[in-house]
């Protein structure tokens, strides 16, 4: 997992390779210009690393259980509710 630091700063790496005929002022403005941009980019983004995301897919996975267990029981419950309309009612008791 790359972190957003890394990556950057791997990119700009990638530029001085790039850019090493360059020299001075015109390289360095360059590349400070480059970050900045590449900053600001990842911070709009609002990415995830790779441990927030997978805590995410755990959340997921449970509430996705939980959901499917509550379907199973309303399922249960409206069988036992039918089966209980099915049944005839006893008749009153007289005082005679």
């Amino acid at each position: 997992m790359i972190d957003k630091a890394a990556f950057v700063t791997s990119i700009a790496g990638k530029l001085n390779t790039l850019l090493a005929g360059e020299k001075g002022p015109v390289r360095d403005d360059l590349e400070k210009n480059i970050k900045a941009i590449l900053h600001s980019a990842f911070s709009r983004m609002e990415l995830l690393t790779r441990d927030e995301f997978d805590a995410q897919v755990a959340v997921l996975q449970r509430t996705r259980q939980m959901l499917e267990a509550l379907e199973d029981r309303v399922v249960e419950l409206e069988k036992s509710v039918s089966s209980a309309k099915d049944v005839p009612a006893l008749p009153a008791e007289s005082d005679s």
